[in-house]
């Protein structure tokens, strides 16, 4: 299947700033059964992107703007190739235990074992892993499944219920979430068992007759943990799915704070507004980039603005972070 993305995402500043500095990780992973085959992104006002490839191999673009300005736009466009995954079984053998564990004791898996900035064995969490019965028992990857389900279960999807940097105790005691929080609770208990788990930022496409609970137009968030005989199998506890050919993986990290799709500063005191749109389309085919997805309607404007000298700065101003996006 032929994924055609496109993530634009806007900052709009009360009074003009004199300069942002911006890292992204939206540019699809090519590994396992996904291939980026294209992508493109476009900034305004416009600057020259960089680019580098982190220790997990996600590729990350940044870049700085020193000239004053109002807004700032960013559009990411990818085509990506995604082949149907090798079928999960329902489980495996009780044997299993004992496989993982020596996976894990011949690797370099710490990262992703050790509680992390927002996936911490909190007293709360603690609780929630007697209530779901959280302990090696079974196998491990039908302890998994039957986790999965159960987050899916015992939580509300609420959108924008929590912010960015909550905890997931916050979560844990209202009941509900979004997936980012769905995520870092199934990485939290996961861990508990040994066994390494990541989290995964990307998109999920969206159909009628799936009756996903995420909300459309957005980014997405899941799992994946390290099982013997598979690999990394992923893991979606927000709609107890298991990732399959729908699930485009952008960036994979210890938990949210290593692979938000925007991070930044900017210099100015002056409050900022964010603005995200995804859209997500599927072909059997390869089709061009989806060019659906409304533009800024100053878009050209903006662009033509950005090649004039910038106006000369006022006193020195403070800096800022920019503001990031939920999953």
């Amino acid at each position: 299947m032929f994924y055609s993305i496109r993530h634009l995402t806007k900052f709009r500043y009360t009074n003009p700033v004199s300069e942002s500095v911006m890292e992204t990780r939206m540019h699809p992973r090519g590994d396992g059964t996904q291939r980026c085959l294209t992508f493109h992104l476009a900034v305004s006002p416009r600057c020259r992107a960089f680019s580098y490839r982190d220790h997990l191999g996600n590729q990350v673009h940044h870049f700085d703007i020193p000239g004053q300005h109002s807004q700032l736009v960013v559009i990411a466009e990818a085509l990506v190739d995604l082949q149907y995954p090798v079928e999960i079984p329902t489980s495996l053998t009780p044997q299993a235990w004992d496989e993982l564990d020596t996976l894990v004791g011949n690797g370099d898996f710490w990262e992703m074992l050790l509680p992390s900035e927002f996936a911490i064995p909190t007293q709360s969490l603690l609780d929630l892993a007697r209530k779901l019965d959280v302990r090696r028992r079974d196998d491990p990857l039908q302890l998994l499944r039957e986790l999965n389900s159960a987050l899916y279960e015992s939580f509300d999807y609420v959108p924008k219920s929590t912010k960015v940097d909550s905890p997931i105790d916050e979560a844990i005691r209202n009941q509900h979430g979004v997936c980012q929080d769905f995520a870092h609770i199934m990485i939290a208990l996961v861990r508990t068992l040994r066994i390494p788990c990541r989290y995964v930022s990307g998109y999920l496409h969206r159909r009628m007759q799936d009756h996903d609970r995420s909300t459309d137009g957005a980014t997405h968030a899941w799992v994946e943990a390290l099982l013997p005989q598979l690999g990394w199998v992923g893991f979606d506890p927000t709609n107890n799915l298991v990732a399959g050919d729908r699930h485009i993986r952008t960036a994979i990290g210890r938990d949210y704070a290593d692979v938000p799709p925007t991070k930044g500063m900017f210099r100015g005191g002056t409050a900022s507004e964010l603005s995200v749109a995804v859209r997500v389309t599927a072909s059997d085919v390869a089709p061009e980039i989806d060019q659906g997805l409304p533009v800024p309607e100053d878009w050209s404007v903006l662009v033509e603005k950005a090649q004039e000298p910038p106006p000369k700065p006022p006193a020195p101003p403070q800096l800022a972070q920019q503001q990031q996006q939920q999953q």
